[in-house]
């Protein structure tokens, strides 16, 4: 397999780049252009959230068999592309549900009960000249999930332990949690009965800002809005705007609608927590991910099954 070429599109992982540079010749796109024939010789992209597989890319590879992204997320590659050229594609599920399902809570917590104004305020030298004031508590608070896949039902599975009533809203019904999690057939709905809403769905057309206006009023002035699917899930002006005015209570952030930018208002906003992109950042969980693109991609070579398709 070493002579097998392998692109990487940006570095996501030293370890995965050192694991991938034992068993392939590695082109880091990244680091230099590949030239027409390094070109032909690349049977395999691996890409992430940040640098995906568009139209270009894959045609720029002739010879491209496999496209193994280091995500859940799919929406960076141009599934439409690599259907028509009989392209196989890759994710990285499971592996990474409890670290989003844990910075998720942890977000969630944070805002309500301020643990970052908190932090700054102590070390500002604050404390000895004034009280801090009040927060407010994150157990028993009505929690709404936009999308109840791995992700939402790991964070439903937390939020239960903390006495928090789960509803949510997804395309259809899911029979096995019917009687346990209320279904709601809008996210409007699902926003006007939630204090707390959590969005983990993919990001589709559909999908595309289906945190609007008209959802984050619905939300409320008290309600907050946790993301750690997609930033182009929410319509982050429209967000901003909520924040400034005081229609939303608050956010905690892990993505973005153009990372690494995030808009200058928010990084004055006293009532946000804002990540960098790290749900799944962690030793552990950077490994398994990394596991999982290498053995998805010999599977692949050896002609045996993949492990976790996407096409």
């Amino acid at each position: 397999m070493e002579r097998i070429g392998v692109a990487m599109t940006s570095p996501v992982s030293s370890y995965l780049e050192e694991e991938v540079e034992g068993r392939f010749k590695v082109f880091k796109l990244w680091k230099h252009p590949v030239n027409s024939e390094q070109a032909q010789s690349i049977r395999a992209v691996i890409c992430s959230t940040q640098s995906g597989a568009d139209a270009n890319l894959i045609d720029s590879f002739p010879a491209l068999e496999i496209v193994a992204t280091f995500s859940v997320g799919v929406d960076k590659i141009d599934l439409k592309k690599c259907m028509e050229k009989g392209i196989r594609v890759t994710n990285t599920p499971d592996v990474l549900t409890d670290d989003v399902a844990d910075a998720a809570i942890g977000l969630a917590i944070g805002v309500c009960r301020r643990i970052c104004e908190c932090d700054r305020f102590v070390r500002s030298g604050s404390w000895p000249k004034r009280e801090f004031g009040l927060a407010t508590k994150f157990s028993g608070k009505s929690v709404g999930i936009i999308g109840l896949g791995r992700i939402g039902s790991a964070i439903a599975k937390r939020a239960e332990a903390f006495g928090c009533p789960i509803s949510y809203f997804s395309r259809t019904e899911k029979q096995h949690h019917k009687g346990y999690y209320k279904y709601f057939p809008t996210v409007l709905d699902l926003a006007a009965n939630s204090q707390i809403m959590f969005v983990t769905c993919a990001l589709t057309e559909e999908t595309k800002h289906i945190v609007n206006r008209q959802v984050i009023d619905a939300l409320g002035p008290n309600g907050i809005l946790i993301n750690v699917a997609r930033g182009a899930h929410v319509d982050e002006p429209e967000l901003v705007s909520a924040l400034l005015e005081g229609r939303l209570g608050g956010a905690g952030l892990d993505v973005f609608g153009n990372e690494p930018h995030v808009p200058q208002q928010l990084l004055h906003l006293q009532n946000t927590i804002l990540l960098p992109h790290v749900g799944s950042d962690t030793i552990d969980t950077n490994i398994a991910m990394a596991d999982l693109v290498i053995a998805n991609l010999e599977a692949h070579f050896r002609n045996d099954p993949l492990i976790t398709p996407v096409s």
